[in-house]
């Protein structure tokens, strides 16, 4: 129903025409949308103010230091170049080591490599 404002008033008026209503818009189907592709190294894409994940400062990291390391190693060397701090947890180098582990398992998009047992490089 339209309604006309009037000098502190508010009157209802019916309708004009109630049958000229349009029919309701019928739903589009959806389509597929392209995945979007992420860059291959995700820590150079960082700003200088966003937090950093544990997983692209160790990429960091490794990339500086140019030696296979281990998850204890990675975590000590980021909170000492400030990339990253732990939130509060208890093992943030086992929660590394899982989340290289994850990525491992991605074949040939991995950005780790193995190189020892617990010791990880840049792919």
């Amino acid at each position: 129903m339209a309604t006309k404002k009037t000098a502190g008033t508010t009157k209802t008026a019916p309708a004009k025409n109630a049958s000229a209503k349009k029919p309701a818009a019928k739903k589009q189907p959806a389509t597929k949308t392209a995945k979007t592709t992420t860059a291959k190294n995700p820590a150079s894409t960082k700003t200088a103010n966003q937090k950093m994940s544990q997983i692209d400062a160790a990429l960091a990291v490794l990339k500086k230091a140019r030696k296979p390391m281990s998850c204890r190693e990675m975590v000590e060397a980021m909170a000492k170049q400030k990339l990253w701090t732990s939130p509060g947890g208890k093992t943030p180098d086992a929660t590394l080591y899982a989340a290289i582990l994850r990525d491992l398992r991605k074949g040939t998009d991995t950005r780790f490599k193995k190189a020892a047992s617990g010791r990880f490089t840049m792919k």
